[in-house]
């Protein structure tokens, strides 16, 4: 695991929490350069952070919020979002004002250490940790380092397709993805997909002759798919009393990995409103050169390449 984590992940730790206990504490902490984390309590007007360190006050001023803010890059919401969470940061100095002493923080220190030390390093199919911050309905943007973003398109997000982010993701999920490329101008892109198992990993779960749950994702003239795990969906024949996202019963009438499909039988549909199941994953390597889906006899290759 990187030293450079999502914000949110160093704030409970032993190391944070004694480095937040006093002043002297602080102090050390800034002749140190230790990067620590507490949580915003207000953005102000100017839209400077407020920071609560336990023993005094911290304020990260709105040009130390973020990498991009001053140049324009960044707009001022990646700020005021940061109000009750936790924010990263280190300490540049301590100023008396009439209310005491306060620390001046900055968070953008942090982040262009981690651009240095830790994101610049990145490569297409490196596998890194990641936390979401809010999700889109063209995909989900995650923190990768210190508040650094990233965008998993929805389409990248598993195999089974879904309408929404939010059908597989919840805000401060923690997860893992791949990376999948990173434009000159620094934007990266990942992927998630390649992490939740083959066709042949996911459906030795099931046998021909079960009953099981599924989504109803698409409904098509020929026929409805329906999801049994986020990257294994199969195809029962088209019903008019069903409609996308219900919740089913299933029947499996055949499994066929040659053709790469599942035949199926809806057994019943209905409406519920489920919570997304937690992730399985299906590797623990730190990089994937490629990923191939599909089963080594089938008709049909799905395949990723990852490559600069």
């Amino acid at each position: 695991m990187t030293s450079y984590m999502p914000e949110g992940w160093l704030i409970d730790t032993l190391e944070n929490q004694m480095a937040l206990s006093s002043v002297a504490n602080l102090n050390e902490a800034m002749k140190l350069g230790t990067t620590l984390e507490a949580r915003a309590i207000l953005c102000d007007k100017e839209h400077n952070l407020h920071i609560d360190l336990i023993s005094m006050q911290g304020i990260i001023p709105r040009n130390e919020g973020a990498i991009g803010i001053e140049e324009g890059f960044i707009r001022d919401i990646a700020l005021i979002s940061r109000v009750n969470k936790p924010v990263t940061f280190k300490i540049m100095r301590f100023e008396k004002n009439e209310f005491g002493t306060v620390a001046i923080l900055s968070r953008r220190a942090v982040q262009v250490e981690a651009m240095k030390e830790y994101v610049s390093t990145l490569k297409c199919g490196d596998v890194i940790d990641a936390r979401v911050t809010h999700m889109e309905k063209f995909g989900a943007f995650v923190d990768i380092a210190s508040g650094i973003p990233a965008l998993i398109p929805v389409d990248a997000i598993s195999v089974s397709r879904i309408p929404h982010p939010s059908e597989r993701f919840f805000t401060g999920e923690d997860i893992r993805a791949i990376v999948k490329s990173i434009d000159e101008n620094g934007r990266i892109t990942l992927t998630h997909k390649e992490l939740l198992g083959t066709w042949e990993q996911n459906v030795q779960d099931f046998s021909v002759g079960e009953t099981v749950p599924g989504i109803i994702r698409s409904i098509e003239n020929y026929g409805i798919f329906v999801e049994l795990t986020p990257n294994l969906a199969g195809l029962a024949e088209y019903s008019p009393d069903v409609h996308q996202g219900q919740h089913a019963g299933v029947y499996i009438k055949s499994l066929i990995p040659e053709k790469m499909k599942i035949k199926l039988i809806i057994v019943d549909a209905f409406d519920a409103k489920y919570p997304p199941e937690p992730m399985t994953y299906f590797t623990n390597c730190e990089h994937i050169d490629s990923w191939i889906y599909s089963p080594e006899n089938c008709e049909k290759l799905i395949q990723t390449v990852f490559s600069e």
